[in-house]
């Protein structure tokens, strides 16, 4: 079987996954009530939680799978990008793993990781495809040739949809993570009520910043009545953003002539885009939010590091 850890936020995760991409074991454990009280993620906090949970992680994964680490041939990880405190812990238990088993190791970027959730279970999405990859992070449109190639076709120049969706539920007064509770609140609103404008930038470019303030200055405008309004500011709100996607990623898959949209990434799992693209492929729900298992899988198709040549990897903030 092929372990997979990812450390890459604030989730601390593990997972074994067979080289047919059947899921042995997947445990993720969230750090977001921690977070909560600052209202988004503290990159120290975030690392020192890391460090007390991987190796319980790690073993109630092996648990599940009923497995050992005998049974483990090969340890995958998220390399980058990430919180680089937070990669780090990641990073080097896999090492410290694979060392002293004298394992092959595969370093994963966390994209191809999302990428490779629609790999697995028993109808997996086979390349070429269009995917939207929209997370808290990142907001891409990718052009996906082969297991392991695929080429950026968009993204965005300012805020990532996921956290567009976040920071509209600070304003909003809902709590964190916000993406899921404005998701909630939205389905109780009317969302013509409000007509929020998102730019469009690029050729397949996203910008979200716009459609934040938009919001920023309804609820200021009005005033006391903005509590009585939520509802309807949200599901407005989140028309808008998905909205943004949705165009944007029907006018990609014709520009490539790709017959399917895969979606991955945690914004997958927002109803209202699920409803939007209705003939698209969705990651499975809990391998939407950050997970090992997708770490796993795009292990498959990585390039392995014999033993000991992955002692000097680092991890890395940012794909650039």
């Amino acid at each position: 079987m092929i372990l997979g850890i990812e450390t890459s936020c604030d989730e601390t995760a593990a997972a074994l996954v067979t080289p047919g991409g059947e899921i042995r074991a997947s445990v993720v454990s969230s750090q977001a009530d921690l977070h909560a009280r600052f209202g988004g993620v503290v990159p120290e906090v975030a690392s020192r939680r890391h460090l007390e949970l991987v190796m319980p992680v790690l073993r109630q994964a092996l648990a599940e799978a009923d497995a050992t680490l005998d049974d483990v041939e090969t340890v995958a990880v998220t390399q980058g990008p990430g919180l680089v405190g937070a990669l780090l812990v990641g990073l080097s238990a896999a090492k410290a793993l694979a060392w002293a088993r004298r394992l092959p190791l595969v370093p994963v970027d966390h994209l191809h990781g999302h990428v490779a959730s629609l790999w697995l279970g028993d109808d997996p999405v086979e390349p070429p495809f269009l995917c939207l990859l929209a997370s808290g992070g990142h907001t891409l449109l990718l052009d996906v040739r082969a297991h392991d190639r695929y080429d950026v076709l968009g993204t965005s120049i300012d805020d990532a949809a996921g956290e567009a969706f976040d920071k509209g539920a600070r304003l909003l007064g809902l709590g964190y993570p916000g993406g899921a509770e404005l998701d909630r609140l939205a389905q109780e609103g009317d969302p013509d009520a409000y007509r929020f404008p998102v730019a469009r930038v690029g050729e397949l470019d996203f910008s979200f910043s716009g459609v934040k303030t938009a919001l920023l200055y309804a609820v200021r405008d009005l005033g006391d009545e903005a509590e009585a309004r939520r509802a309807d500011l949200a599901a407005s709100y989140q028309r808008a953003l998905v909205r943004a996607l949705v165009g944007r990623a029907q006018e990609a898959a014709e520009r490539t002539g790709h017959d399917t949209i895969a979606v991955v990434g945690g914004v997958a799992a927002n109803s209202e885009l699920r409803a939007s693209l209705p003939g698209a492929r969705f990651a499975p729900l809990r391998l939407c939010t950050d997970n090992a298992a997708m770490i796993a899988s795009a292990g498959r198709y990585g390039r392995p590091l014999a033993y000991p040549r992955y002692l000097d990897l680092d991890a890395y903030a940012s794909r650039s």
